[in-house]
C-alpha cells in the first residue's frame, strides 16, 4: 500500500513568475506616491516659510498675485 501523504522533505512548489513582479510593480507605486507628497509637501512648506519671513519682517501686502494669463 503506497503512503499518499506528502513527504516533510520533497521540494517546495515554484512560485508563478507574476507574483515577483506584482511585488515589485506594489513598491514602485508606493515609492511615487511618497515622492509626490514629499514634494508636493515641501512645495507648501517652502510656500508657507516665505510668507512668514514677509510677515515677520512687518510687511502688510504679502499675499502672492497671480498673472493675467
Amino acid at each position: 500500500m503506497p503512503d499518499t501523504q506528502p513527504n516533510s522533505q520533497s521540494k517546495p512548489q515554484p512560485r508563478p513568475p507574476g507574483d515577483n513582479r506584482r511585488g515589485a510593480i506594489a513598491g514602485l507605486i508606493i515609492a511615487v506616491v511618497i515622492l509626490g507628497v514629499g514634494l508636493w509637501l515641501a512645495r507648501d512648506l517652502t510656500a508657507a516659510s516665505k510668507m512668514q519671513d514677509c510677515l515677520m519682517s512687518g510687511r502688510t501686502n504679502c499675499n502672492v498675485i497671480e498673472p493675467a494669463r
